[in-house]
């Protein structure tokens, strides 16, 4: 790998709103609720429809669940969608529950809301697109975020019964996989370590013929083979869309097999799917930053059937974090580890170090 220019393996500086990946509302999920205004009122007490359709707000310091300390998840009142998990609740003295993180990445969509005189971000249920409250950026903890809830608008569950309130089939699993291509594995694998729900991220090779290759065979360009990260990951925990998310913000997806200086089929932007819902979830997501143009340039990013992952050398492993610092980690990794830092901040495993 050669690093001529400090951008190497990195986006190439433009105007991308990662903010925007990350919030963006993926029409993948299967599970979208979707019913008329009539249907609501009918499934719906006054409180609820009023707060969940009419984006009413409850009055401060009389919401069931201000003071609630038990351990389990808090879902959508309107459609038990799971939104926040205990862990990330805690005392803002503001008048209402509060929350320094979502479960998980498209958990929870956001707005800009002008109302009332004033600049705020409104936050609704991903799934069916009902009123919680308003996200604010003054949050005590690591996320810096206050996500301030409306009680009426959330249901609980405690520890033991969650299982019960799951719909979907990605929910269900205990652990999912999913394999990408993103230029330099050193770069991709250092990201996603760090992304809550991430059980393991191995650096290998995929997408080509030879069999058992090496980093020096792959390098030449001539197995077929891309260089890739395969992530193990806990679906209760975190989502393909956000790990996809995640992928569309650290790299290049509209540069032909090429990531900066780093130039050749083996750097392509891949996505190798297990199964028909990862694909769809992939389809998706770039079909929706086509449509809102947040890259200048068309996206080339592959969707392939994955086949087989061969595991890269063990020197390939952690790279980041046992070399940090050496040229191409100071000049490559580093800038793509902080922007991810940055972006999904509230997504970040306790005490994750790079």
């Amino acid at each position: 790998m050669v690093v001529p220019l400090f951008w190497a393996c990195s986006q190439k500086p433009n105007d991308v709103n990662y903010s925007k990946i990350k919030n963006m509302d993926i029409s993948a999920d299967t599970n979208k609720v979707v019913k008329t205004e009539e249907e609501w009122k009918k499934e719906l007490t006054p409180d609820q429809y009023y707060i969940l359709r009419e984006k009413g707000t409850e009055r401060p310091y009389t919401g069931k669940f201000l003071m609630t300390k038990d351990k389990g998840m808090y879902t959508c009142a309107g459609c038990g969608n799971p939104l926040f998990s205990s862990d990330s609740k805690f005392d803002s003295h503001c008048g209402w529950p509060s929350f320094d993180k979502e479960v998980a990445a498209g958990k929870i969509i956001t707005k800009d809301d002008n109302t009332l005189g004033m600049r705020r971000t409104e936050i609704m249920c991903g799934r069916c697109g009902g009123h919680l409250g308003h996200v604010f950026d003054d949050g005590p903890t690591d996320t810096g975020l206050r996500y301030c809830v409306n009680s009426v608008s959330l249901e609980f569950v405690k520890d033991g019964d969650i299982a019960k309130t799951t719909n979907t089939t990605m929910e269900n699993k205990s652990i999912d996989t999913l394999t990408l291509g993103a230029g330099c594995f050193w770069c991709v694998e250092a990201v996603y370590r760090m992304l809550d729900g991430v059980i393991s991220a191995e650096s290998g090779y995929s997408g080509g013929n030879t069999k058992n290759p090496t980093y020096k065979e792959v390098c030449n360009g001539t197995t077929g083979h891309a260089e890739v990260v395969q992530i193990v990951f806990d679906p209760k925990k975190t989502s393909v869309e956000e790990i996809l998310k995640v992928f569309f913000t650290v790299h290049d997806p509209t540069t032909l097999n090429r990531q900066g200086a780093d130039v050749g089929t083996q750097y392509r932007s891949a996505i190798y799917y297990r199964d028909e819902n990862q694909k769809k979830i992939a389809e998706d997501i770039i079909s929706a930053l086509s449509k809102e143009h947040v890259y200048d340039s068309p996206i080339v990013t592959e969707v392939t059937k994955f086949d087989t992952f061969y595991k890269a050398e063990d020197y390939h492993q952690d790279y980041y974090n046992n070399n940090g610092s050496n040229s191409y980690c100071a000049m490559v990794v580093k800038p793509k580890v902080e922007k991810f830092e940055k972006v999904f901040k509230d997504r970040l495993k306790k005490n994750a170090t790079h």
